[in-house]
């Protein structure tokens, strides 16, 4: 990681104090013209209406750990038993496959769809020891492709603006890897395009923006910072909360960054000095995301 003259931020602003216990994979759907986010251990999604500040949630029936919007209606997730189809209204759920039936302790994590409409989701050991999380792409057509393993908590993933690289975090080692994407979806190259020091936290749920930053949110960092295509660090924006889970841009012009957290773990001290741990947070980048595209099934 090369540093910069960082550009340091305190401006985030709690817009739902929620107290998730861990919250993650945070989407902007603008067909509805609101953000979704996730509590996995609450077992919980919830949606916030930009326009009118309207909250809702719902109780999921297993832990859910990502979740995207499809084409044809509905959402996909990444959950503790593999791959579903998941309507959060209705509470229905259909399970379509386990990546990882000879792990019966890994479960899905954090995933991504890339601008081609594919699912890419990791693995994770769910007691967070073993290193027999992988990553996966998952297509429209039922196809499911293992493309990288070896990791203890994978998270990301993330795409550029020109779909060319993937990004993807092996939290616990505190690496960020990049890999060449080509329109197929082959991913190769891997190559370890950040690391980082035990002060900074662990690297977990991340997004791109339209000029290729990378925004990686820090567990136990309490911070998001901002990466250049070629590794600089360029900001870092601050928290009241060490456990910042993830991020994404959303709202009409996708100027508005939203961040998840958590509390899960915090002693009752911690918790006291941190009331707003487990909420949705509000940054104001200086620039857009990249408009997401649904999963293509």
């Amino acid at each position: 990681m090369r540093t910069t003259d960082v550009v340091r931020h305190d401006e985030a602003r709690c817009i739902w104090p929620a107290r998730a216990v861990l919250g993650e994979g945070p989407f902007w759907m603008a067909t509805e013209g609101a953000l979704y986010w996730l509590d996995i251990p609450g077992r919980k999604v919830h949606r916030l209406d930009l326009q009118s500040g309207a909250q809702a949630s719902w109780d999921t029936p297993l832990r859910i750990a990502s979740l995207a919007p499809r084409r044809s209606g509905g959402f996909i997730a990444g959950t503790e038993r593999g791959l579903a189809f998941y309507e959060p209204r209705s509470a229905r759920l259909e399970r379509l496959l386990d990546p990882e039936p000879e792990h019966p302790h890994n479960r899905c994590n954090d995933g991504k769809v890339d601008p081609q409409g594919r699912f890419w989701v990791g693995t994770m050991d769910d007691h967070e020891e073993a290193p027999t999380g992988g990553l996966y792409r998952f297509d429209a057509q039922g196809h499911l492709a293992r493309i990288d393993g070896g990791y203890t908590v994978t998270n990301g993933p993330a795409f550029s603006p020109d779909g060319r690289t993937l990004y993807v975090n092996d939290s616990p080692r505190r690496v960020t890897y990049a890999f060449d994407l080509s329109p197929d979806g082959a991913a190769s190259g891997r190559r370890e395009f950040l690391r980082f020091e035990e002060a900074h936290g662990f690297p977990d749920g991340m997004t791109a923006d339209a000029e290729g930053g990378l925004w990686i949110a820090f567990y136990g960092g309490g911070c998001v910072r901002r990466f250049s295509p070629d590794g600089a660090w360029l900001a870092e924006y601050r928290l009241p909360v060490a456990k910042t889970t993830s991020v994404a841009f959303a709202g009409a012009a996708l100027d508005r960054l939203f961040v998840t957290t958590g509390r899960e773990g915090l002693s009752a001290e911690e918790l006291e000095a941190q009331p707003l741990a487990g909420g949705l947070f509000e940054l104001t980048p200086d620039v857009r995301g990249v408009a997401p595209v649904p999963f293509a099934g």
